[in-house]
């Protein structure tokens, strides 16, 4: 900590840590009609704010152009009324969602007498690390504070006028139910090395969620001494089965790759039965094509799409984030599962089939976080998935996997009633 001492904003973020801490003591006590009541609050000071959000959000795309953000980033970047009404419908999904904490798991007595209970608690203050996107505050805030967490947000520079205008609000309902503010907290500095001190402050700060690019990820994993919970990558395939209605396969193609290029559940690589290549690609190819999408193909691709170009090894397995799209051309189911677990990310990966023992086997031997039949990758999202928000996506297998809600923002703990026992 010594290293960080002469930083000038060391004394404010040291005690915004502390402040957090002591908030989270409170914190575990808020009953779930008082967590509700405070988060449709929120919502709908989301609503009469959505001017100044947008006004404020409008400086930080500015600036972001002028400093030569990539045209993913700055979509991830930009509100509009649409997305800010979707935003503030999340934060009321979430508080009408089942209160998380204090729910009994389980219980049983042992033959001695003592009853156990295995109860759901909060996991204490929680570190969100991420880039671009604002409607990671909202979202990873309203679900922090529902499941009794207290939050802090380490956002990009890049939108640091529209987290603060969020910021403003949440403190605002805290306030008004008489709450500690502190539950929510902002990192005001855009100093790199104040995320390193954050990501050393084990013992005050209980879990690591970094949301970004897989630079920003790796760095945080590095360096971290507090648990982290990350996926690394979201390379997200569709296989096009043989057995495939074609219609519903280009519908499903296209909303996968085009709908949101930028982001971790889009498509990346298409796999295509060649009993069907011909036919479907040259239906699909058509409508990527107008799409603005490029296509880097093996040579049976290129042969069928003259518009490809021949791809190379290492754009299988590649997060492009942008209008371009792997494709490969496989011989039969298990071929299309072994290159998913060769490339993959073990995020997302789906299959379009009318099959349904094919369809079985996929979902029996892809391992994936989430694993989808007949529907988009871009359905992977805590919000599609009924969770209200997501925290993050894991890819992890210990303690939360795939788009995490309020359960993977939780803990237990053990109550043990006894009756003068005593163990011999």
């Amino acid at each position: 900590m010594n290293s960080f001492a002469r930083k000038p904003w060391f004394h404010k973020l040291n005690r915004t840590v502390s402040r957090a801490r002591q908030a989270s003591r409170e914190s575990m006590l808020w009953t779930g009609n008082l967590k509700k009541r405070l988060l449709l609050d929120i919502a709908k000071r989301i609503r009469a704010n959505l001017g100044t959000i947008l006004s404020e959000n409008l400086k930080d795309v500015k600036r972001a152009r002028l400093t030569g953000l990539s045209a993913a980033m700055i979509d991830r970047l930009s509100l509009n009324e649409a997305r800010l009404l979707a935003m503030e419908e999340g934060v009321r999904g979430v508080a009408n969602l089942e209160d998380p904490i204090g729910k009994v798991l389980s219980r049983w007595t042992r033959p001695n007498g003592l009853r156990l209970q295995k109860v759901s608690v909060p996991l204490g203050v929680i570190l969100i690390i991420y880039e671009s996107r604002p409607n990671v505050t909202v979202e990873c805030a309203a679900l922090c504070l529902k499941s009794s967490n207290v939050v802090i947000l380490r956002g990009g520079r890049e939108a640091m006028n529209t987290n603060k205008v969020f910021l403003r609000i949440f403190r605002e309902s805290l306030r008004q139910f008489k709450l500690p503010v502190d539950a929510v907290n902002l990192v005001e500095t855009t100093d790199y090395d104040a995320v390193d001190f954050l990501l050393l402050q084990e013992g005050r700060i209980d879990l690591v969620i970094p949301r970004g690019g897989e630079k920003l990820i790796r760095r945080v994993v590095e360096r971290s001494r507090i648990p982290v919970v990350k996926h690394y990558q979201g390379v997200c395939h569709v296989y096009v089965d043989r057995h495939a209605d074609l219609k519903k396969a280009v519908a499903i193609t296209v909303n996968s790759k085009l709908q949101r290029p930028g982001v971790c559940n889009a498509m990346e690589t298409l796999l295509v039965h060649k009993s069907i290549a011909s036919r479907f690609l040259g239906q699909v190819g058509k409508v990527l094509n107008e799409g603005g999408c490029e296509v880097l193909g093996d040579s049976e691709t290129c042969r069928i799409l003259p518009f490809a170009a021949r791809a190379k090894p290492t754009d299988y397995g590649h997060e492009f984030l942008d209008k371009v799209l792997a494709v490969k051309v496989v011989k039969s189911l298990k071929e299309a599962i072994e290159h998913i677990e060769s490339y993959g990310s073990h995020h997302t990966d789906a299959i379009v089939t009318e099959d349904r023992k094919t369809a079985n086997d996929f979902k029996a031997k892809v391992d994936s976080s989430s694993v989808m039949v007949n529907a988009s990758t871009r359905f992977s999202d805590g919000y599609e998935y009924g969770f209200g928000a997501e925290i993050g996506i894991s890819t992890d297998k210990i303690h939360a996997r795939g788009p995490m809600g309020l359960d993977g923002l939780t803990s237990y703990k053990y109550i043990v009633d006894g009756n003068g026992h005593i163990r011999i």
